[in-house]
């Protein structure tokens, strides 16, 4: 049996899920809502504080498909209660980025600034115009939106200049010398 599927999910007091016939999983907390189909081989039992995932039979895809949907309605539940964040840091000299309105300015040392669109359901803030923040209930958007603003300047091991997320440590290598 799945060691993760198996688990049961606490539902704080401001989160409320629903279930209905077909499948479809409705989380509403005080954030938002999301919902979600489950897969048809795992069933959601609710309680008063507590969810439970049963699947209908130990073959590979129902074992696979229940951790898969335990783990992503406890990710539901987190992010209308409490949200999730990936703070960015931008290192070199001349890069930054600015916030305009939907639209994230970045300047990384190209011939043109990048305009990258903010998605509906995701906050971006910028803060001494070298640290990015990314919030939203949805970990999967967050997570996402996050790596395609890195795409556009991963750091790199000889200077370390470009977007890392905080905290990411970066080997650095040693340039060519003279002899």
């Amino acid at each position: 049996m799945s060691r993760i599927g198996k688990k049961p999910i606490s539902i704080p007091k401001s989160v409320a899920i629903t279930s209905s016939s077909d499948g479809i999983v409705t989380v509403k907390g005080a954030r938002g809502e999301l919902r979600w189909v489950l897969p048809s081989c795992v069933t959601l039992t609710v309680s008063e504080d507590l969810a439970t995932l049963v699947r209908q039979d130990d073959s590979r895809d129902s074992r696979a498909k229940h951790g898969l949907s335990r783990a992503i309605l406890a990710n539901m539940v987190k992010g209308v209660d409490s949200g999730f964040v990936k703070d960015l840091e931008i290192q070199g000299v001349g890069f930054k980025a600015l916030l305009q309105g939907e639209v994230l300015n970045l300047s990384l040392g190209f011939s043109h600034p990048i305009l990258f669109k903010i998605p509906s359901g995701i906050k971006v803030s910028v803060a001494d115009n070298t640290k990015v923040k990314v919030e939203g209930i949805d970990r999967q958007l967050v997570g996402q939106v996050a790596s395609d603003i890195r795409s556009y300047y991963p750091p790199e091991p000889y200077k370390g200049k470009g977007i890392r997320y905080s905290g990411e440590v970066v080997k650095r290598k040693e340039g060519k010398t003279v002899q």
